[in-house]
């Protein structure tokens, strides 16, 4: 299936990591399958989970104006705990917690009346599920998964009866979501615990397709993903297609009472520079607390980085992957009519911005934003190889405090020379 033209256009997505583990502050499920707080106590959380500020209009509309397109919610981690009422089993924050309704009904509606593209994040395991634990990957990558008592059966009590029913169980999950909120973009994790065949993705990807034929699948799909999502970091090299680089605001995933290391506005639009500048999205993860509310620290750093986004627009939508690596100085877009570049310059540029390996001849040169028109000439070259463009510098008034941008406006589509030069 070709991948849907909104994604690739969508550039900036919110991650959404709610659920019990925020009461507590601990880490999203992997606290007591890694044995940093008794499951008993993890699960107690549940008890006083209570969303009572939860106010998905008021992310929504902090989401549009950070210049997000599209938002991802975990509708349920790797500890089971579903966000919406689940005809499953009772584990979920509506029937077993004081929240006691449905989170992701509203959160769907209000994403859809703000323009924006509804993402659910779905995890294959659930360690929490009587029978999880009842089957092991036959080649894990990680010795933990065979050893850990939440992941997989102990040798010699593989049950697949059991793994049968967890997969019908899984299956009708998954369902629910697909017929009830008609998300736009399902994000599956949790798929290093079982092999593509243990998990049953032909089935589960026909099952979602057929509900919805234009449903987005991330890469933990497997063979049956769209796109993939790498973490914590811009990629050196571009995966192959369409990606998505998943970064926190701060170092952590959900909300952590103590996590105060939070990126700067200024990071943060580097972060989606370079990012849209090779081609991704950038899905931006927030951990809101338990009662529902987005922390102060996070929402401004949000609110900034749709400041820069609004005043670049036409550098950041529209665009595609800008150029290679050693044309420019910082990362760069391309318009869709592969008319204009769009040069990001992170520090203040001084005296003159250099441009290596055009052949396209350049009409106008401006600061976005402003509107400025800068000077500009070729100098050097010899016959095919063509001489350095360089730029005037803005006025210091023209100057972005994150990333001042430069369009290019070329008299025909990019061509760019990609030789060693003359011998």
């Amino acid at each position: 299936m070709p991948m849907q033209p909104w994604f690739r256009d969508a550039k900036l997505g919110i991650f959404l990591h709610y659920g019990i583990y925020a009461v507590d502050g601990v880490p999203e499920s992997w606290a007591f399958y890694d044995g940093d707080v008794p499951h008993e106590r993890y699960m107690s959380q549940l008890d006083r989970f209570t969303a009572s500020d939860y106010d998905p209009r008021a992310w929504a509309a902090l989401f549009a104006r950070a210049g997000a397109r599209y938002a991802v919610l975990t509708a349920r981690h790797h500890d089971g705990v579903a966000l919406w009422d689940t005809g499953q089993g009772d584990l979920s924050v509506v029937a077993r917690s004081p929240a006691g309704r449905d989170l992701i009904a509203g959160y769907t509606e209000a994403l859809r009346d703000q323009g924006l593209k509804v993402g659910l994040y779905y995890s294959h395991s659930d360690w929490n599920h009587p029978d999880y634990a009842t089957a092991v990957h036959p080649e894990p990558h990680d010795e933990e998964i065979r050893t850990n008592r939440y992941a997989s059966a102990r040798p010699g009590e593989e049950d697949p009866a059991a793994w049968a029913r967890f997969l019908a169980y899984r299956d009708a999950q998954v369902g629910e979501l697909v017929n009830r909120y008609r998300p736009d973009l399902l994000w599956f994790d949790g798929e290093w615990e079982r092999s593509e065949e243990q998990w049953g993705l032909d089935a589960l990807a026909g099952l979602i397709l057929a509900a919805n034929p234009d449903t987005v699948l991330n890469a933990r799909m497997l063979r049956h993903g769209d796109y993939a999502t790498p973490e914590q970091g811009v990629p050196v090299v571009a995966p192959d297609g369409p990606w998505e680089l998943c970064l926190t605001v701060n170092d952590s995933w959900g909300f952590r009472h103590h996590d105060h290391h939070h990126k700067s506005v200024r990071q943060l639009v580097r972060h989606l520079a370079e990012t849209i500048g090779m081609g991704g999205n950038l899905l931006l993860a927030v951990g809101p607390r338990e009662d529902g509310t987005i922390p102060a620290e996070q929402a401004a750093r949000l609110e900034g980085l749709g400041e820069w986004v609004a005043k670049h627009s036409t550098a950041v939508y529209g665009t595609v992957a800008g150029l290679p690596a050693g044309h420019h100085y910082g990362p760069s877009t391309l318009s869709s009519d592969r008319r204009t570049l769009y040069l990001m310059c992170f520090d203040t540029p001084r005296e003159t911005v250099s441009l290596r390996g055009l052949r396209t001849p350049v009409r106008r040169v401006s600061v976005l934003g402003r509107g400025t028109a800068l000077g500009h000439r070729v100098v050097g070259g010899l016959g095919e190889v063509p001489g350095v463009l360089w730029i005037d510098a803005p006025p210091a008034a023209d100057v972005d405090d994150c990333a001042t941008v430069l369009a290019v406006e070329l008299d025909g589509e990019l061509e760019l020379y990609r030789g060693a030069g003359r011998d």
